[in-house]
C-alpha cells in the first residue's frame, strides 16, 4: 500500500481547477485540491512534492481578489502557476501585471523559446484572461510568447508558470506541459492507480460508517451510484446497505425494470419504488429548470424519509455525487461561479437526521468507470451514457407533462438504437434528445402540421468538464431525422446542437 506524497492544487476559483488534479491523476500522481486561503503551514504538513496555483476569474488588482502569500510556498515544494496563478506569481515576485488591450480568450498559439519535451515549438492552446504579465519578475526568464506577443510562460529556479490552461482538452499537448512540471521540475514518481483509488474509497467508507450503523444508498441507474452501491456492499455487507431505486416517472424507456434486474444480478440489496405519481403531481405546471431540480431533490428526500422508517439503524445516506456535480452547483474551494444546482449536492435537510457518505465526490466519470472495472461491474453498465439525476424533466424544456415526456422518451430511444446500430454509442460520451418549448409548421401526409421540435445533443468528452459536439455523417442524421418525424407522434422538425462546453453545458437545463 502506497502512502503517496501529493501534489497540492491551490484553487483560486477556476471552473476547471479540479481538471488540474484530474490530469495529474491521469499521469499517475496523487493530488489534492485546497482553497486559496489554506495556511502555508497546513500545506507544509502534507509534504507535497509540488504545488500548482490554479486559474481564476479575478484580477490581482481587484478588491477582494483571492490573494495568498505565494512566496511562502516555494520553500515547501516547486510551484507552478496557471493563468491567474502565473499573474499572482509575477505580481508577488516583483513583476508587472497589466490589463491587456485585447483580451485573450479561446484558441491561441504559443511559441516556445525553450521547447519542452514532446511539446511542439508552436503549440495550440486555450486561454481565458484579461490581464497579462507585462514584465516578468527579476530572475524569471520568459520561455514562451502568445500570438499577441505577451509572455505565455516564465521560468525560475523551482518555479514554472504558463498563461494558458494546459489542463483543458482544447490545449494540444497540455498533458505534456504538466508532465514537464511533475517530472523535470519536481522529479516526482507516479503512484496513483485504480487500485489506489479503490483502496481510498474503501478506507473512506470504513472510517465514515461505524460498525453498528447502516446506509441507505440512493441508486439512479447510472454508473456513479452503481459503483457507490457496489463499494458499500463489498465493504459493509448487503445487510448494512439498503439500496433504493426510485421510478420517478422521468426515466428513459424501459429503464426501471431493466436496471432493477441488473442491480439484483450484481448482488445488491435493492428495492424498487414506484413514485411516478408523486413526482408528476409536484412538477405540475412547473417550467423553471431550477424549480424542477429543487422539487425533484426534495421529493427524493421525502421518499427516502418514508423508506428509512421501515428499517432500523440507518444513519447514513449514500449518493453517487461526482466532482463535476459539485463544481457546477457550489463553490467548494474558492471563488468559482455557480452554473446550475444538482439535486444531489448541497447537503441534507436537518430533519432527515442522516449523514452523507459520498465515496466518489472528488472523482471524475472515467475514474469511476475504472473503479467499476476493478469491482467487476459488467461493461454494459459501466459504458452507459451519463443520465442526469432530475432525469427527463430537464430534457423537456418548459412544463413537464406525460405527453411531453412520451415524446422525449420515444425520441431518445430511437437515437440510442441508431447509435448502437451504427457502432457509434461507445464513441460518444453522452447523447440524448431535448424537447423544445415551441412548435413549428410542417407538411406531413400532404397536410399542414403544427408540431414539436426535437433537438439532438451528442458530445465527446473524457470527464464531463469540457466537451465537444460529435461530427455525425450527414447520412446518419438524415436517417435519424426521418425516423423521428415518422415514428414519434407530435414531432415535425429535428435540429442538431453544435455547441461545445464551454460556452454551453452538456444538458440544456
Amino acid at each position: 500500500m502506497l502512502d503517496p506524497k501529493p501534489f497540492i492544487i491551490v484553487d483560486f476559483g477556476s471552473q476547471v481547477s479540479q481538471l488540474i488534479a484530474r490530469r495529474l491523476r491521469e499521469l499517475g500522481y496523487f493530488s489534492e485540491l485546497l482553497p486559496y486561503n489554506t495556511p502555508s503551514a497546513v500545506i507544509r504538513e502534507k509534504a507535497p512534492v509540488g504545488i500548482i496555483l490554479s486559474g481564476g476569474p479575478s484580477s490581482v488588482y481587484d478588491t477582494g481578489a483571492p490573494i495568498t502569500e505565494v512566496r511562502d510556498l516555494e520553500p515547501i515544494a516547486p510551484v507552478m502557476g496557471i493563468c491567474y496563478g502565473m499573474q499572482l506569481l509575477a505580481f508577488k515576485y516583483g513583476g508587472v501585471v497589466e490589463t491587456a488591450e485585447k483580451r485573450e480568450y479561446g484558441a491561441n498559439t504559443v511559441d516556445w523559446r525553450t521547447p519542452l519535451t514532446n511539446v511542439p515549438k508552436s503549440q495550440k492552446v486555450w486561454m481565458s484572461h484579461g490581464d497579462v504579465v507585462k514584465v516578468p519578475p527579476p530572475g524569471f526568464e520568459i520561455v514562451a510568447f502568445s500570438s499577441s506577443g505577451h509572455p505565455a510562460a516564465i521560468l525560475a529556479p523551482r518555479i514554472f508558470a504558463v498563461q494558458f490552461h494546459p489542463e483543458v482538452s482544447h490545449t494540444e499537448h497540455g498533458i505534456d506541459v504538466l508532465k514537464y512540471f511533475c517530472r523535470e521540475v519536481c522529479h516526482a514518481d507516479s503512484n496513483w492507480t485504480a487500485n489506489e483509488m479503490l483502496h481510498q474509497a474503501n478506507d473512506y467508507v470504513k472510517k465514515m460508517v461505524p460498525a453498528d450503523e447502516k446506509v441507505l444508498c440512493a441508486l439512479s441507474g447510472g454508473v456513479d451510484s452503481t459503483v457507490v452501491g457496489k463499494i458499500l456492499t463489498e465493504v459493509l455487507g448487503p445487510d448494512r446497505v439498503v439500496c433504493v431505486f426510485v421510478d420517478n416517472g422521468l426515466l428513459r424507456k424501459n429503464e426501471f425494470h431493466d436496471v432493477l434486474k441488473s442491480y439484483q444480478e450484481l448482488g445488491l440489496n435493492v428495492k424498487g419504488l414506484d413514485a411516478r405519481s408523486e413526482f408528476m403531481k409536484r412538477l405540475d405546471k412547473i417550467s423553471d429548470p431550477e424549480q424542477k431540480r429543487t422539487i425533484i431533490g426534495h421529493t427524493f428526500i421525502d421518499i427516502f424519509k418514508g423508506e428509512i422508517k421501515k428499517h432500523s439503524g440507518i444513519t447514513f445516506l449514500a449518493q453517487g455525487t461526482l466532482y463535476p456535480d459539485v463544481i457546477e452547483s457550489i463553490s467548494p474551494r474558492g471563488a468559482s461561479a455557480t452554473i446550475k444546482t444538482h439535486h444531489n449536492v448541497g447537503g441534507l435537510p436537518k430533519d432527515l437526521n442522516l449523514k452523507l457518505v459520498e465515496p466518489l465526490r472528488e472523482l471524475f466519470k472515467d475514474e469511476v468507470r475504472e473503479l467499476g472495472r476493478k469491482l467487476k461491474i459488467p461493461e454494459a453498465m459501466l459504458g452507459r451514457h451519463p443520465f442526469p439525476g432530475p432525469g427527463l424533466a430537464i430534457r423537456v424544456l418548459g412544463e413537464v407533462t406525460e405527453e411531453r415526456l412520451r415524446i422525449v422518451r420515444d425520441s431518445d430511444a430511437i437515437l440510442i438504437e441508431e447509435l448502437k446500430t451504427a457502432g457509434l454509442y461507445s464513441r460518444i460520451w453522452q447523447a440524448f434528445t431535448v424537447l423544445l418549448p415551441l412548435k413549428t409548421v410542417g407538411v406531413q401526409g400532404d397536410g399542414r402540421t403544427y408540431e414539436h421540435v426535437i433537438a439532438l445533443r451528442a458530445v465527446t468528452s473524457t470527464d464531463g468538464m469540457t466537451a465537444d459536439w460529435f461530427h455525425f455523417a450527414p447520412e446518419f442524421l438524415r436517417r435519424l431525422s426521418n425516423r423521428l418525424t415518422n415514428e414519434v407522434r407530435g414531432v415535425n422538425r429535428v435540429v442538431y446542437d453544435v455547441t461545445s462546453k464551454p460556452p454551453a453545458t452538456i444538458e440544456w437545463e
